[in-house]
């Protein structure tokens, strides 16, 4: 096992264990053995800091795919339209057009909700 010094093993642990790797994985890319990656985990500290690395990468990635959105909207409407594209791609164009549409809004009204709900929470103190 590669030796790596504490702070260097804990950020590479802290990487591998926000982006999916198992507990093992995520060791033996650390250089740890598992053990020690299981006891890092026990510290609420650490694990809030995997917690904040995921929801991180995640707002990032939904960034990324926010702004390309138009684009593929765009290609699939553009699929959809054009006669010279056959017809099972163009009906499946459609559809695609359409079940973004509804996961897209059905997105934002989640949003909406769990924003009033916490809202509501922090008024009555019950805020976590």
């Amino acid at each position: 096992m590669a030796r790596t010094s504490n702070k260097e093993a804990s950020k590479l642990l802290l990487q591998a264990l926000a982006c999916g790797a198992t507990v093992e994985n995520a060791a033996r890319k650390a250089g740890i053995t598992e053990r020690t990656a299981y006891r890092r985990l026990a510290d609420p500290a650490f694990a809030k800091q995997v917690q904040d690395q995921r929801a991180e990468m995640v707002q990032r990635t939904l960034g990324m795919l926010t702004g390309a959105g138009m684009t593929s909207v765009k290609t699939l409407v553009d699929l959809q339209q054009d006669a010279a594209v056959t017809p099972g791609v163009r009906r499946r164009a459609a559809r695609d057009v359409l079940e973004l549409a509804m996961r897209y809004r059905e997105s934002g009204t989640w949003e909406e909700r769990i924003a009033a709900l916490e809202s509501l929470l922090v008024q009555t103190g019950q805020a976590a």
